[in-house]
């Protein structure tokens, strides 16, 4: 278990799936997420189970208040290659109740130090949606910037939203 001022993470399973289900459904939580196409909570239980154990390629957390044991988050390094010391991150925060109170931004130091400090990468990258004013606020408290753009590459509600590429070097890491 990883822990911060606020979080810590820990290792998902079985007792997780309905959680995260609901995430999956719930609009809000996926307004800026791609959130692919519902699927009942049968296949959402085989997809889970289908995830490959945690490792150097991919390791995934859920997000818990430290003060007490409630699923309130994901977060997960993917695709890290030693070779290059290069992951991307993807995280949020399904419980609405727990926004706005800085559970997101010491996931993210928590995580982000996991992963320069054990697995030794360098460079840690993200994609946001530009309208996702909140989640880039989150990540450069952490330290990250802005390094690129896919133009309207992001679809919500009949407009479309550029994605932004977002990078951490391990040196501009604000812990």
């Amino acid at each position: 278990m990883l822990t911060g001022d606020l979080v810590r993470l820990r290792t998902l399973g079985p007792a997780d799936y309905a959680t995260r289900w609901r995430w999956d459904n719930d609009p809000e939580v996926m307004r800026w997420l791609d959130d692919g196409h519902p699927e009942p909570f049968a296949e959402a239980v085989a997809r889970f189970e289908r995830q490959d154990p945690n490792s150097y390629a991919n390791v995934s957390f859920g997000i818990e208040p430290r003060e007490e044991e409630r699923l309130i988050g994901f977060v997960r390094l993917r695709d890290a290659e030693p070779e290059t010391g290069n992951a991307e991150l993807d995280i949020y925060l399904g419980e609405r109740d727990v926004w706005g109170r800085g559970y997101a931004t010491d996931a993210m130091r928590v995580i982000c130090r996991y992963g320069f400090d054990k697995m030794r990468l360098h460079r840690i990258t993200l994609w946001v949606a530009a309208g996702n004013a909140a989640a880039r606020r989150v990540y450069e408290k952490v330290g990250f910037v802005e390094e690129g753009r896919a133009r309207e590459a992001f679809r919500r509600d009949g407009r479309w939203y550029d994605s932004i590429l977002m990078g951490l070097l391990e040196s501009d890491f604000i812990r």
